[in-house]
């Protein structure tokens, strides 16, 4: 389950640069926060996986 959420993610940080170049071409601050939005989300998702992971495997074995 890990590798297609690692995967999500490296699209997710890709797509974040790409967004972060274009805004950085064309002096646009509404891209530059589209893929800082991008980013950020993909930090979130990887934060909540793993907080969800020790979570359920806490309440699986008490």
């Amino acid at each position: 389950m890990l590798v297609p959420i690692l995967v999500l993610d490296v699209a997710l940080v890709a797509w974040s640069l790409h967004l972060m170049e274009k805004a950085f071409e064309n002096k646009e601050f509404s891209l530059m926060l589209a893929g800082l939005l991008v980013a950020l989300a993909a930090a979130a998702m990887m934060v909540v996986y793993f907080l969800m992971g020790n979570c359920m495997s806490y309440l699986l074995h008490s």
